[in-house]
């Protein structure tokens, strides 16, 4: 029998080729079905807060730039001048040649305005969180982490194979009874990680409590301070800053910083340690120059936006207020991020396509980004956002809640 013959008949009695890809169709007509199918839409930021979309102008409710500095010129001509001296790339990882001046120059900055001993560069949050947790845990661990932490974190866990268990959300009294049961039961450690803003649901946690607890049971403490970052702290260096008994203290740049990449704050012996375990950081490309650039001129500039500060809190007091006189459902949110709660994934769509037919940005956040059944509309404000914004915003939610 010919070879090509054999091949055939081997092929055709082992795999339908036909329908390899059949898995991925039924996973998206599930999604479709449900009303959790994502795409991919274009837009065009024209200012801080107002976004072009299919040729349409809409004020922008769903962006993370809190501070309006990605369109800051200081920041943009910081970010043109380090392109211009030091090229488009760092062209290699940076335990081999791309590890420049302004990278370490840039954590000695870092930690010096966080009052952290060392701090160290990451390419996006989700690398730093997935790759930072297995290198400090394993499956002789236990990871307890907060129920509604990220998904990067909960990737980590997964990575690391420790065992793990959740914590009521914010419930610091089950953290300690499941630490109490969990000191004698022969862990080599044991890592409490959460969030100090929670990113879909805008409260936080109570970082001195958590400090205690990590202390009084000896466990390594990992705090994502994302959320936080720019908008919150002595300075807006975030909720983590100057204060001892933390581990890890993660930050971003792509939120209130503006830019794009991530860094942790640490001790100079578990900087040391990172460096030469963590998968994430040993075989990445570091950050390119004009990232860099961007991110120094943002930490030049956020010490001195306080009043910006204290306007974004209080109009996240009035949003918030004006939505619950309303009678929607919005929880506690005391950061930028107001989420109002809708439940049901195909209305909140709706509600997202009337917002966006009349001029607003503000998408539906539906699982499993967010726990079943709690698909909600994800405000978010800046201090780029003026009152009538705002009013025009609540104006809309009035006439269609009355609708």
């Amino acid at each position: 029998m010919p070879i090509l013959q054999m091949r055939i008949m081997f092929m055709s009695g082992s795999i339908n080729h036909n329908k390899k890809l059949e898995f991925i169709e039924k996973e998206l007509q599930e999604r479709r079905n449900n009303n959790n199918l994502r795409e991919l839409n274009a837009i065009y930021p024209k200012d801080a807060v107002t976004a072009i979309k299919n040729g349409k102008p809409l004020i922008n409710f769903s962006s993370n730039d809190y501070l309006g500095l990605s369109k800051h010129p200081q920041i943009i001509t910081t970010s043109q001048d380090y392109l211009n001296r030091y090229g488009t790339g760092s062209t290699a990882s940076r335990l081999v040649t791309g590890n420049y001046d302004i990278h370490k120059k840039l954590e000695e900055k870092i930690a010096k305005l966080c009052g952290k001993e060392a701090a160290l560069l990451f390419n996006t949050g989700f690398q730093a969180n997935s790759t930072i947790i297995p290198a400090l845990v394993n499956q002789k661990s236990l990871v307890l982490c907060d129920r509604l932490v990220h998904n990067s974190i909960l990737q980590g866990i997964l990575l690391s194979k420790a065992q793990w268990k959740r914590y009521k959300h914010n419930d610091l009294s089950h953290l300690e009874t499941l630490l109490k049961k969990a000191v004698s039961q022969g862990y080599n450690r044991i890592l409490i990680i959460t969030e100090t803003v929670f990113s879909m649901e805008g409260d936080r946690s109570d970082v001195d409590s958590l400090i205690q607890l990590s202390q009084q049971y000896n466990t390594l403490l990992y705090l994502d301070d994302a959320h936080a970052l720019g908008i919150m702290g002595d300075k807006g260096m975030g909720l983590t800053a100057q204060k001892p008994g933390i581990d890890i203290s993660l930050g971003t740049f792509g939120k209130a910083m503006g830019s794009f990449g991530a860094f942790i704050t640490t001790s100079k012996l578990m900087r040391d340690y990172l460096i030469n375990c963590c998968p994430g950081f040993i075989y990445t490309t570091a950050l390119p120059p004009a990232v860099i650039g961007s991110i120094d001129a943002a930490f030049d500039i956020i010490p001195s936006l306080d009043q910006e500060r204290e306007y974004l809190l209080q109009k996240v007091d009035y949003l918030q207020n004006n939505l619950r006189n309303l009678g929607y459902q919005v929880i506690n949110s005391s950061s930028p991020i107001i989420p109002v709660m809708i439940g049901n994934e195909k209305k909140t769509l709706q509600l997202s396509q009337f917002l966006e037919k009349n001029g607003i940005l503000a998408t539906a956040i539906r699982p499993p980004t967010v726990p079943q059944n709690t698909a909600r509309i994800r405000l978010v404000l800046s201090s780029q956002h003026q009152p009538e914004h705002i009013n025009y915003l609540i104006q809309l939610l009035q006439q269609y809640h009355e609708s």
